[in-house]
C-alpha cells in the first residue's frame, strides 16, 4: 500500500509564498519521477514541474522563476516553494509519483489527494 500524503496549501495574498510537501510512504523500492499538477474549477488538470530520480526538473512557463522543487530522497518526499503567488495559481495542487513496490514490479503512478491553494487579490 502506497500513500502520497501533501501538505501546505492555504490562503495566501498575492506576492506571498506557500510551501507544499509530498511526502511518499509504504512499501516503496524506488520512485523514478515525481510530479506536482494543479487543477482551478472549471479547468483540466495541468502539469505544474516534474524531477527525475536523476535530478532532471522542468518547470512550466507559467511557474518558471516562482516556482521551485526540492526533493529528500531519503525521506520520499518532495517540497514545491512557490512564491510571489499570483490569483492565477490557486488550484487544487496535486503530487504524483512514479514508483516500484518490488524490485521485479514496473513503474505505477500515484496520486495524492490534493491540497487547496488560495491566493487572493
Amino acid at each position: 500500500q502506497v500513500q502520497l500524503v501533501e501538505s501546505g496549501g492555504g490562503l495566501v495574498q498575492a506576492g506571498g509564498s506557500l510551501r507544499l510537501s509530498c511526502a511518499a510512504a509504504g512499501s516503496i523500492v524506488s520512485i523514478s519521477v515525481m510530479r506536482w499538477y494543479r487543477q482551478a474549477p472549471g479547468k483540466q488538470r495541468e502539469l505544474v514541474v516534474f524531477t527525475t530520480a536523476g535530478g532532471t526538473t522542468n518547470y512550466a512557463d507559467s511557474v518558471k522563476g516562482r516556482f521551485t522543487i526540492s526533493r529528500d530522497i531519503a525521506k520520499n518526499t518532495i517540497y514545491l516553494q512557490m512564491n510571489n503567488l499570483k490569483p492565477e495559481d490557486a488550484a487544487v495542487y496535486y503530487c504524483n509519483a512514479e514508483l516500484r513496490t518490488g524490485i521485479w514490479s514496473a513503474n505505477y503512478r500515484y496520486w495524492g489527494q490534493g491540497t487547496q491553494v488560495t491566493v487572493s487579490s
